[in-house]
């Protein structure tokens, strides 16, 4: 017996009630992202020079730090 069932990622899921809305959820999860970055960019250039290279990092670094939070310089990847 065949029964249709939906799976969570399945190609064939029941689209979203509103997808407007989505589209709304996704830029202002963009807004917030951005508003890290730039946080984070901040507080790394307030740092000291010997700050930042106990952390491992140099002062022109700061920007692609700040922008690929999820990547660790030394090989481990983290969840963003």
């Amino acid at each position: 017996m065949d029964t249709p069932y939906n799976v969570v990622g399945s190609p064939h899921a029941i689209a979203p009630a509103r997808p407007r809305f989505a589209v709304v959820s996704r830029c202002w999860a963009a807004f917030l992202d951005w508003q890290e970055r730039v946080r984070l960019r901040q507080c790394l250039s307030n740092l000291s020079d010997q700050e930042l290279r106990d952390i491992g990092i140099a002062r022109g670094e700061i920007d692609y730090v700040a922008s690929h939070r999820a990547v660790d310089p030394r090989g481990a990847v983290y969840p963003p």
